[in-house]
């Protein structure tokens, strides 16, 4: 890897990164802050260490970590493109915060990442009360650059192919644990860093359970299925659920359920633009669902962000009160589940555009 490129891809424009955070300051009401979130020090430094904090001020930017990052760390941020403008203090003594402190009387925290006890910890040694702040560095990534889309579209692919190589041993007598397993797999083989979360395989009456964990039992002859998986490719991560009945959809209840749910994810990614509320997504996905009789089948949010985490901003919800951003890159995975009987979800990782989005994740959906 080279200034963030990776096989070809765009590289990330993490050198804009800091400056685009220090605007935020003011609102926040802030003169500097410590970023401790292990994905936000990720994203503003190229920096993949598990231990290592970001003190950020208005002249200078310096990652505070351990001897073990000692060489990783200097080496990894000046592949990113940012060695100019952060210093690397590896040390175990993390006591570096409190001269760094010295001048920032406004100093914020990430509420979301300190622990209480760290920030007691803090309060002590700084002259001034630390400032709470919420999502800085989250909202900031939102939009994704041509290298974050590139790469995501990579995890995509790569969870797209090792469906298909898959999809054939999706039958009768096979585990969901083999499945899931055999998923993962094909993930690694293919290209991929590591699975973006624990994969999800749930037949019959467990396919009503949105999150089950895959188990031993085997699929059965008319069983509905849902794999929910995605892969990470350079720290990012791809999203997506397909379901299906085992020996074909047939007719009856388990194909209703697959066409009516398919039918609400198309009615929710039809909307999916730049400036459009996230809540009109949400309501497109749970309007068709109610015209099914399934509205109270629906028991989660329609979508969520996807980057380096699998759950980033923007939240598509009921509740959500932005719109779509050209550059988000978010799920779209309406589900209905019946308790004892089974359920189905239909989800897809796609791009926001100016004039509507593109989908990202592209294996085929038959209901």
């Amino acid at each position: 890897m080279t200034n963030g490129t990776v096989d070809g891809l765009p590289p990330l424009a993490v050198a804009d990164r800091l400056d685009a955070l220090r605007a935020l300051f003011d609102d926040a009401g802030v003169d500097a802050l410590l970023v401790t979130g292990t994905t936000n020090v990720r994203y503003l430094t190229g920096f993949t260490g598990s231990a290592g904090n970001l003190w950020v001020d208005d002249r200078q930017a310096v990652l505070i970590t351990d001897g073990r990052y000692s060489e990783q760390a200097p080496t990894q941020i000046a592949d990113a493109g940012t060695a100019v403008d952060v210093e690397v203090f590896a040390s175990s003594d993390q006591s570096p915060v409190t001269a760094l402190a010295d001048g920032s009387t406004r100093i914020g925290l990430e509420a979301r990442s300190v622990t209480w006890s760290e920030q007691q910890r803090l309060a002590k040694l700084l002259d001034d009360d630390p400032v709470a702040t919420d999502g800085l560095v989250e909202a900031l990534r939102e939009v994704k650059d041509d290298g974050e889309v590139a790469r995501i579209t990579t995890a995509a692919a790569i969870a797209d192919r090792a469906l298909a190589e898959v999809q054939p041993t999706m039958v009768a007598g096979t585990t969901e644990a083999d499945l899931a397993l055999a998923l993962d797999h094909a993930m690694r083989t293919g290209g991929a860093s590591d699975r973006a979360f624990e994969t999800i395989v749930a037949a019959g009456p467990n396919s009503a359970l949105p999150h089950a964990r895959p188990g031993s039992r085997p699929l059965a002859d008319g069983d509905l299925v849902v794999c929910d998986f995605g892969a990470v490719f350079d720290g990012y991560r791809s999203d997506m659920t397909r379901s299906f009945r085992v020996g074909g959809s047939g007719s009856g209840r388990e194909a209703d359920l697959l066409s009516a749910v398919l039918d609400a994810q198309e009615a929710g990614l039809a909307l999916v633009a730049d400036g459009v509320p996230l809540a009109e997504v949400d309501a497109a996905c749970r309007t068709s669902l109610d015209a099914a009789g399934l509205g109270e089948a629906f028991i989660h949010g329609t979508g969520h962000g996807v980057g380096l985490d699998i759950h980033e901003a923007p939240a598509v919800s009921a509740t959500a009160t932005g719109t779509l951003r050209a550059g988000q890159v978010v799920t779209v995975e309406p589900g209905a589940y019946l308790g004892g009987f089974g359920g189905v979800r239909w989800e897809d990782t796609v791009l926001v555009t100016t004039d509507g989005h593109r989908a990202l994740t592209r294996s085929p959906k038959d209901p």
